[in-house]
């Protein structure tokens, strides 16, 4: 069996079509929604937020302040 070269785009309408067609509009929406890009940078984010590589111990000492204040 061959497979023929088709836009991608023609591809992608017919597979929505398709799930429209048999889950419904809110539902394909939904599983659509899925696989949605983020978007930023999240290592550079979280590098920003944490630092390159915060030691375990710094880590849980934060978790254990942040508990003890909420208390």
């Amino acid at each position: 069996m061959t497979a023929s070269a088709e836009p991608l785009d023609r591809l992608t309408a017919e597979a929505i079509a398709v799930l429209t067609r048999e889950l419904g509009l809110a539902r394909t929406l939904r599983f659509l929604a899925q696989y949605q890009s983020g978007y930023g940078d999240y290592t550079a984010e979280r590098d920003d937020l944490l630092g390159n590589d915060p030691p375990l111990d710094a880590l849980l000492d934060d978790a254990r302040r942040r508990d003890a204040a909420r208390r």
